[in-house]
């Protein structure tokens, strides 16, 4: 689960927003550890007793059998496959091509071209899971390259350990020389604030929990909205339960869940910190304060944070264990994107296609099953400009999150936890949701960050101004509202799709 989850986004994006703005990214790992828990002790057990384990092969599958129709299932599966286009491959290609960019100097699409060629063959000469997950076995191998790369980051120390001693004095410590070190021609005619603005951490970035207006991570949002959030994508999103599902009993499911959230307190201080250490021995770079200087340095006018994690492994590490690092970031880049490639495919083969054509044969599901890879990968590399739009790649994720996974949520915690649930009150929510967290997305895509040093002639509107983590709470609020009301006003299920919710007692047995 956890080298699933851990990919190139997180050694660029947590290290990113750390260099950005401060320690409390890393609250995003901190409180998967409590969700798993949930995925391990309340939604596991259900998704089990449900479908007896192997019969569920897909996530949607489980509102199948829980709702009955069909339409819920094409809805998430249409979904879930947006999501792995916006947040997670398009976001996971621009983070590998950032790195070899930088360590191989050459443009980015080449590099991303040459990282899918790889991910792409590997995945469609013989890795993709059409059915059933007995060859779920060969992802084992995921954890020697996340067991090697959380190896290789722990000698990100400076060249000579007093670069950086105390830490907080070293992080503000440069700011006003800042001003006077940059080169202030560049800025002339544009507010100093705003020049500040990326050359200069936020006075709160040591602190875990901002305030309630901040526009970074208010507390808020962090407490409630996170975890909204965060129950999508630990205890619904089909990457990460299908591993759950594919262990032998639940309590083997249950010791993976636990090994994982001690591996999920590893992030803050192999990515988060050392991001926070860049921004202090690469200021000019990684803390670039113009729009000019940042897209010389990175090709990005809003800021090149981004940048902090390749910045420590060229400039820091030994020549040897450059190279190792560069051969780890790829293995784990090929072995995350084949993992969302598997996926995909089979949410699409098994959730879309055999409805279409339920006799197909095995070979036109593999055939399919090839072509849908190769649609995704054509589509997120058309997404890669609008990735490149944020300032920081983290927050983009996080974002996309918000505005479309919410309705999500509330129908999977609401249909295990809530036996009135009907299967209308859980679409006319999905579709109430969807419409609303569409609008906003596109909405903010007009209002695109400034470009560092310069002020926006186009300032958004205060809807856009609502923290994504506040608009995540108040979707989850709505699109529960929806599912109760409709499912009160509208006939209850047949027995037969709640009888096993009335056995609450086995959903914490050990034996299932």
């Amino acid at each position: 689960m956890f080298a699933s989850n851990i990919g190139s986004g997180h050694f660029i994006g947590l290290a990113g927003s750390g260099a950005s703005s401060g320690i409390a990214i890393a609250v995003f790992e901190f409180n998967a550890i409590f969700i798993l828990a949930l995925l391990g002790w309340l939604f596991l057990p259900v998704y089990i007793v449900s479908g007896v384990s192997l019969r569920i092969v897909t996530v949607p599958e489980y509102l199948r059998k829980r709702l009955g129709g069909q339409r819920i299932r094409v809805y998430l599966a249409v979904i879930a496959l947006l999501l792995y286009i916006f947040s997670k491959i398009s976001a996971d290609l621009y983070a590998g091509g950032i790195f070899i960019q930088l360590s191989m100097q050459i443009s980015m699409y080449p590099a991303v071209i040459l990282l899918l060629i790889m991910s792409a063959l590997f995945t469609i000469m013989g890795l993709q899971v059409t059915g059933g997950f007995d060859n779920l076995v060969f992802h084992y191998l995921n954890a020697i390259p996340n067991t090697t790369r959380a190896y290789q980051s722990t000698p990100f120390t400076p060249k000579d350990p007093a670069t950086v001693g105390n830490f907080e004095p070293d992080l503000y410590g440069t700011n006003e020389d800042r001003i006077a070190i940059l080169d202030l021609a560049t800025t002339k005619d544009r507010n100093l604030a705003n020049y500040a603005e990326c050359s200069i951490p936020p006075s709160d970035a040591m602190n875990f929990f901002k305030a309630i207006h901040s526009t970074e991570l208010p507390w808020v949002g962090v407490i409630f909205g996170l975890s909204v959030n965060s129950t999508w994508y630990w205890c619904t999103d089909q990457v990460i339960v299908q591993r759950t599902l594919a262990a032998k009993n639940l309590v083997h499911a249950r010791a993976g869940i636990i090994l994982a959230c001690l591996c999920k307190m590893l992030p803050l201080w192999l990515m988060v910190i050392p991001g926070m250490a860049a921004r202090i021995l690469f200021t000019d770079t990684v803390a670039c304060g113009s729009a000019e200087l940042c897209t010389a340095i990175c090709g990005k006018a809003v800021g090149c944070s981004d940048i902090a994690y390749p910045s420590l492994v060229l400039n820091i590490l030994p020549s040897g264990a450059r190279g190792l690092m560069i051969a780890v970031m790829m293995a784990s880049l090929v072995s995350s994107l084949t993992s969302i490639f598997n996926s995909s495919s089979t949410i699409f083969t098994v959730d879309l296609w055999k409805l279409i054509r339920p006799n197909c044969k095995d070979a036109e599901v593999m055939i399919v099953g090839r072509v849908c890879v190769i649609v995704l990968v054509g589509v997120s590399i058309a997404w890669i400009p609008i990735v490149q739009l944020s300032d920081e790649l983290f927050d983009y994720i996080q974002a996309v999150t918000a505005y479309l996974a919410p309705p999500i949520c509330a129908v999977y915690v609401l249909a295990v936890f809530w036996k009135r649930t009907n299967e209308i009150g859980c679409f006319v929510a999905l579709i109430v949701g969807l419409i609303i967290g569409i609008t906003r997305f596109g909405w903010e895509l007009g209002y695109p960050k400034s470009p560092c040093g310069q002020t926006s002639t186009n300032p958004p509107h205060e809807l856009i101004r609502v923290h994504f983590l506040h608009f995540s709470i108040l979707l989850f609020g709505i699109s529960s509202l929806v599912i109760v009301c409709v499912s009160l006003i509208t006939p209850p299920l047949p027995e037969k799709y709640v009888s096993f919710l009335k056995r609450p007692s086995r959903f914490w047995e050990n034996r299932l």
